[in-house]
């Protein structure tokens, strides 16, 4: 889709503050934005990862879906990064405390990828093609 000229993606997360310290830990990055309410990293020319409380998402969203606060702990989503150094970014991550769910292994659609979560449940994926695939 040509029309989309910029991507950025908003976790909800149960605390703002916590959330921002982690992931500017996994980056190894200060966010370009932080103030009450959001939180953003540029992570690509094109693309930044936002994070937005629980309760300032539920002001948005009323009555029409359930509370954010119901699915903390579940995966809701995936961020799925191609990184330069898989083992530097697994390493990166174990020494933050992300929650380890799989270590680095080759798969079968030609990645090899190790698989962490977040403060909230949120799954993290780090990957590097594979030469042979």
């Amino acid at each position: 889709m040509k029309h989309i000229q910029f991507i950025e993606t908003i976790l909800y997360v149960n605390d703002q503050q916590e959330s921002t310290n982690f992931y500017l830990k996994l980056f190894r990055q200060n966010p370009d934005l932080n103030v009450p309410g959001i939180t953003e990293f540029k992570l690509a020319e094109n693309c930044k990862l936002g994070l937005m409380p629980n309760k300032g998402i539920a002001k948005i969203l009323s009555n029409k879906t359930p509370h954010p606060d119901i699915g903390n702990g579940i995966p809701r989503c995936e961020l799925y990064f191609y990184v330069e150094n898989i083992e530097l970014e697994f390493e990166n991550a174990i020494n933050i405390g992300a929650k380890l769910i799989s270590e680095i292994k080759d798969q079968d659609w030609g990645d090899k990828v190790c698989y962490f979560a977040d403060l909230d449940g949120h799954i993290i994926a780090f990957a590097q093609k594979l030469i042979n695939k």
